[in-house]
C-alpha cells in the first residue's frame, strides 16, 4: 500500500531531486527540532552564521562575511560578526544584527517552545551591537571553550519583522534572558509572543518558514512528501561561493518507512537518493550492472564510533592489565563482517582515522588474541582453574564474570556482545548479554551499575574537546564518563588540548591523549562506521561527506 501509494505521486519534474525520509519530521520549527529529517528541512529554508561546506567538511561564513574575530576578556569571550551586504528575507529586506539578537531572544526566553534548541546558546550573555554598522554585532560568552566558534554560529537566524510584527519583545534585553527568568514570565509582552509562537503550525504554516535561504515550502501532505521550490531571486544566486547554492528548482523529501519500499522505489527511479541502505543490499546494488548504469555508489567515512566501555571502577576491573585482556578478545574484524558487511573502518582511537593530522598513526587496533588475552590476566593476577577465572580481591575469592549490555534494537551493538561472548568463553571467562531499552540503558551507564556496554559515539571534524566526556569530573554520578577514566594527568591534557594555540600543539596534545585511552582500556573504541548511499547519475556535484547528511542536496547540478 505505501508503495502504491508513493507511486501516485505527480510526476518528476526535470530539475528536481527526489529523496527518501524514513520518518516523517516531527516538526520544522527552526528553534525547536530535534530529528535529522527536520533538520535537514529547515537547512534548506533557513540559515545559520556559519555553515559546514561538505565538499571540504570545513566550517565557512554564510549569512556573515568571515569567520568570527574573537577576544578573550578575564571570565568573558567575545566574538565579533559581520553580516553579508547581501543577505536579504523572502520579501527582500536585509538580514541585520537587529535580526541576531531577535532570534536569541526566541532561543532564550522562558515559556517560547525552545526547550531542544535552548541549551547551545546558554553561554551567550549578551550581544553588543555596532552602532556605526547595523549588521556588526558581538557575542558576549561566558568562559571559554573550543568549541563556542562553532555554536556561537550554529543556530538558524529568524527574520524579526514575520515573527514579530508587532515587536514584542524588543524592550527586552538579551542580557536580561540570562539570569534569574522569574520575573520576565509575568511580562505580558512576552506572555503574548510566546502564545502566539506557540501556536504556529510549522507544518502547515508556509507563511513562517520564509528564511534567507534558497528555498520556500510549497506542499506538506502528512505521511507522504514534502515539497520545497527554489526561490526564484534568492540572494546567494549573485555571490561567487561554492559552499552557498540553491540549484535544484524543486527538492521533495518522500516519506518511506518501509527499507524494501524504498529500494525498489530507488530502482525503479521513482527515487533519486537514499541513504541508510542495509549493508547486504548494498553489496547486492555493487553487484547490479543495470542499477549502477543509472546510479551511483557512495561509502564515505562516518564520524560515529562504535566502542566498547568497561567499568573500571569496579575491583575486578581495576588494573588495567585485566582491561587490556578483555580488549583483546574483542574480535573486531568479526563485529565488522557481521554487522558492517567490512563497510567500516577498525580504529585505535577515539579520533576517526580519515583525520590524519590529529589520528595517532603509533598505535594499532588491538586485535583479537586468545593467548595474549590470558598472559595479561596471569600477569593481574587472575588464576585459570576448571571452571574459570580466580583472583583474591580484598580478601575475597572472586571469579572474573563479565554482565553486557546495549541497547535494545541495536543489530551492531547485539552482533558486538554475542561475537564478544564467544570469544571470551574460548578463554574461558563466563559472559552474559542483556539488551535494554534505551533509559534503561542510560540509567545503569549514569549511576555505574554495569560491567560492561556497546555503544556508539557521534562527533565532527571541527571540535576535539574531551573534557565533558573523559575528565575525572565527568566521571561522578550522573556525568557522562561513564567508564571512569582518567586521573590528575589525563585531566591536565584535555585542557592543554583546550588551550593549544597551534594545530601542532593541539595535534600533539591529542596523540598523547589517544595512548592514554589505549594503554588505559577503559574506553576501547573499536571502528568508524562507513554511509552507504545511492545517488542518481543525472546529477553532478553531491558533495559527499561523512558529515550527515552526507550530501549536499542543495549543490545538485543537472547533467546535460
Amino acid at each position: 500500500m505505501l508503495f502504491l501509494c508513493f507511486c501516485s505521486q505527480p510526476q518528476q519534474e526535470l530539475n528536481e531531486v527526489k529523496v527518501r525520509f524514513p520518518l516523517e519530521p516531527e516538526t520544522i520549527s527552526p528553534v525547536n527540532y530535534a530529528d535529522a529529517e527536520s533538520l535537514q528541512i529547515i537547512n534548506l529554508l533557513f540559515q545559520s552564521l556559519l555553515v559546514v561546506d561538505l565538499e571540504e567538511d570545513k566550517l565557512k561564513p554564510a549569512l556573515v562575511t568571515a569567520m568570527p574575530e574573537m577576544v578573550r576578556q578575564d571570565s568573558l569571550t567575545l566574538f565579533t560578526y559581520e553580516i553579508r551586504d547581501e543577505a536579504a528575507w523572502s520579501d527582500g529586506s536585509p538580514v541585520t544584527a537587529d535580526d541576531i539578537a531577535f532570534t536569541l531572544k526566541v532561543l532564550k526566553a522562558p515559556l517560547v517552545n525552545n526547550e531542544r534548541v535552548k541549551p547551545q546558546v546558554e553561554f551567550i550573555r549578551d550581544i553588543r551591537l555596532d552602532k556605526t554598522n547595523p549588521r556588526k554585532f558581538t557575542f558576549v560568552c561566558d568562559g571559554y571553550a573550543p568549541e563556542m566558534e562553532l555554536l556561537t554560529g550554529d543556530f538558524f537566524i529568524l527574520p524579526s519583522y514575520l515573527f514579530d510584527p508587532q515587536g514584542l519583545l524588543k524592550s527586552i534585553q538579551v542580557a536580561e534572558l540570562s539570569d534569574d527568568l522569574s520575573e520576565l514570565e509575568n511580562n505580558e509582552n512576552l506572555k503574548a509572543f510566546a502564545q502566539e509562537f506557540n501556536a504556529i503550525n510549522f507544518k502547515s504554516g508556509k507563511a513562517f518558514l520564509q528564511g534567507s535561504g534558497g528555498y520556500l515550502l510549497d506542499a506538506y501532505l502528512p505521511n507522504q512528501h514534502i515539497v520545497l521550490k527554489r526561490k526564484q531571486n534568492w540572494w546567494g544566486n549573485n555571490l561567487d561561493q561554492a559552499h552557498l547554492t540553491a540549484h535544484p528548482d524543486v527538492i521533495s523529501f518522500h516519506v518511506i518507512p518501509d527499507n524494501t519500499t524504498a529500494l525498489l522505489a530507488l530502482k525503479n527511479k521513482q527515487l533519486d537518493v537514499l541513504d541508510n541502505i542495509s549493508a547486504a543490499e548494498f553489496d547486492h546494488l555493487k553487484s547490479d550492472k543495470n542499477f549502477k548504469n543509472d546510479f551511483t555508489l557512495h561509502t564515505p567515512d562516518a564520524y560515529e564510533c562504535t566502542y566498547a566501555g568497561i567499568n573500571s571502577r569496579l575491583p575486578k576491573f581495576s588494573d588495567k592489565r585485566t582491561r587490556q585482556a578483555i580488549a583483546h578478545l574483542l574480535d573486531v574484524s568479526g563485529m565488522i563482517k557481521a554487522s558492517q558487511q567490512n563497510y567500516a573502518t577498525p580504529t585505535a582511537s577515539i579520533i576517526p582515522p580519515s583525520i590524519n593530522e590529529y589520528y595517532n598513526t603509533n598505535l594499532k587496533p588491538r586485535s583479537y588474541n586468545l593467548s595474549e588475552a590470558k598472559a595479561l590476566l596471569n600477569a593481574a593476577g587472575w588464576k585459570q582453574e576448571q571452571d574459570g577465572w580466580y583472583k583474591t580481591i580484598n580478601g575475597k575469592r572472586t571469579k572474573l564474570t563479565i554482565d553486557v549490555i546495549y541497547r535494545a534494537g541495536n543489530s551492531n551493538f547485539e552482533n558486538a556482545a554475542l561475537i564478544f561472548q564467544q570469544t571470551a568463553s574460548k578463554a574461558g571467562i563466563p559472559v552474559t548479554v542483556q539488551a535494554m531499552e534505551a533509559n534503561l540503558l542510560s540509567q545503569k551507564s549514569k549511576a555505574h551499575e554495569f560491567d560492561m556496554f556497546f555503544r556508539s559515539l557521534s562527533g565532527n571534524p571541527f571540535v576535539f574537546n574531551f573534557q565533558g566526556l573523559l575528565s575525572t569530573s565527568a566521571g561522578e554520578l550522573g556525568g557522562p564518563n561513564y567508564t571512569g577514566f582518567g586521573n590528575e594527568q589525563s585531566d591536565k591534557l584535555l585542557d592543554a588540548i583546550n588551550t593549544a594555540d597551534t594545530p601542532e600543539k593541539k595535534a600533539q596534545r591529542l596523540k598523547q591523549l589517544q595512548t592514554m585511552l589505549h594503554d588505559d582500556a577503559a574506553f576501547i573504541p573499536l571502528y568508524y562506521q562507513k554511509e552507504r548511499i545511492a545517488i542518481n547519475k543525472r546529477f553532478d556535484n553531491a558533495k559527499i561527506s561523512g558529515l550527515s547528511p552526507n550530501y549536499d542536496v542543495s549543490a545538485f547540478t543537472l547533467k546535460n
